[in-house]
């Protein structure tokens, strides 16, 4: 099925629709999550949330739109929910996992974590998924002319980041 038919038929989703919503957008959905919230369980869980909020919401979604960016969106109000719900914990996150499939070294991990979420999603789209700012737009809800002022403050923060790090070895 091709996107614009899935976008037409996703507000009467039935089980087939859903399946290939799931099967065409929740690998890149995860990586999102994963480099927002530094964790791939818990990435796993926002990506099992957001279809459920997406399933349950589909009404919501306007025929004609883009159900990537819909989607992409819910995502980060999942990741959002999910950091906050972690600082309301008294302990801290748990440690990444060895066997983490969508391993980030740890002086990489340690600079994305010097960004807010806004600012590693913001990064994360428009390195690893190559999006347009315009892309990004739709999806985070802000200006593309926002977007690319954020980026290349981000971009200069994880750049400083690292060679901290570098000149502390």
């Amino acid at each position: 099925m091709d996107t614009q038919a899935l976008e037409e038929r996703f507000p009467e989703a039935d089980d087939e629709i859903l399946s290939e919503a799931v099967s065409r957008y929740g690998p890149p959905l995860l990586r999102y999550c994963h480099h927002i919230l530094c964790d791939y369980h818990e990435a796993q869980d926002a990506v099992q949330i957001t279809f459920c909020k997406a399933y349950t919401r589909r009404a919501r979604f306007r025929r004609g739109s883009n159900l990537s960016a819909w989607l992409y969106r819910l995502a980060y109000t999942t990741c959002i929910d999910l950091l906050r719900r972690r600082k309301r914990q008294l302990f801290s996150p748990p440690a990444t996992p060895v066997s983490d499939p969508d391993y980030i070294g740890p002086q990489l991990r340690a600079a994305l974590l010097t960004l807010s979420p806004q600012e590693r999603a913001l990064v994360f789209g428009r390195v690893m998924e190559e999006r347009s700012y315009e892309e990004l737009s739709q999806m985070l809800g802000h200006s593309a002319a926002t977007l690319r002022k954020r980026y290349e403050r981000a971009r200069h923060k994880l750049a400083r980041a690292l060679t901290e790090q570098e000149e502390s070895l």
